[in-house]
């Protein structure tokens, strides 16, 4: 259906376009005849049909982004949906199952944890969804201190279960301090290990590195995953976009994680980067001046 409607205002802008142009032709005929001034007239002429062909390339660009915006929002959407209602699901389903049976301590344990996971899921996707709301409002304002970030690291990063069946590889310099925002910080590297696990095999590499590069203080996160084209590399941060083809994607998603982490990167005056890993893979670096 979206193809569709998409083909069809394509062929009614074309249309359109080309009956301008054969009117335009007509019309500088007649005026030929009229006037018998051939070099105003296709001087006038030139210059009219430029501007057109210049204002038809704008609204052809502005069209394609528009549409590809309006495809990665329903895909939002759709994922939202998706991501919402299976926590939802299973946490309803471990509690009737702790309701309805006699279930020893150990097993009610078990079902309770499972369902505390299922709450922690769906607390991280909407605070990711109104995190991203803020940053479209520029609402969000990093209160920014100086601290040790080799610490934060570590402490972030020796939490149980953070990378689930990956093997985490950590390399933090120790003594770097950072002008940084603690809580919006760990919404950054949090972002970056779960991009990196859903588009890893299981078991394989997640490397996390803090050190210091003359006078830049550089966070990079390297994984071994499929990797990401040099064509998608610039569209990555972009707000809902999504690695690969909808109709073969398996990795679960938003769109968000990556619009988020550059977001709180920029506004803490670094940038990001992606270039590949070797022999698979991508690596993200942040860097920031000291």
């Amino acid at each position: 259906m979206f193809k569709n409607r998409k083909s069809a205002s394509l062929i009614g802008f074309y249309l359109l376009l080309g009956y301008v142009v054969l009117q335009f032709i007509w019309w500088g005929y007649l005026m030929v005849g009229l006037t018998k001034k051939w070099t105003m007239v296709a001087g006038e002429g030139i210059v009219f049909l430029v501007i057109l062909f210049i204002g038809a390339i704008r609204v052809r660009r502005t069209f394609r982004k528009e549409t590809q915006l309006a495809r990665q929002q329903s895909n939002f959407l759709l994922s939202v949906t998706h991501e919402l209602k299976s926590p939802i699901a299973s946490a309803r389903l471990q509690l009737e199952t702790l309701l309805l049976r006699d279930l020893d301590k150990e097993k009610q344990k078990e079902i309770l944890t499972n369902a505390i996971s299922d709450t922690d899921r769906l607390n991280a996707l909407v605070s990711t969804i109104l995190l991203a709301a803020q940053i479209d409002r520029e609402r969000i304002h990093p209160d920014r201190q100086v601290q040790d970030f080799s610490a934060f690291m570590n402490k972030l990063l020796s939490r149980k279960g953070l990378v689930g069946s990956h093997r985490l590889v950590t390399g933090i310099r120790e003594g770097i301090q950072f002008n940084m925002d603690a809580f919006y910080f760990e919404s950054v590297v949090l972002n970056l290990l779960d991009n990196a696990c859903k588009y890893s095999p299981r078991e394989s590499e997640i490397r996390v590195e803090l050190k210091r590069d003359g006078d830049l203080i550089v966070l990079e996160v390297a994984d071994q995953g499929c990797g990401i084209s040099d064509a998608e590399k610039k569209q990555i941060f972009d707000k809902f976009y999504r690695v690969g083809r909808e109709e073969t994607r398996t990795a679960k998603g938003t769109g968000l994680g990556l619009y988020i982490v550059s977001s709180i990167v920029r506004e803490h005056g670094g940038e990001i980067r992606v270039s590949d890993n070797s022999p698979a893979g991508s690596v993200f670096r942040l860097q920031f001046k000291k």
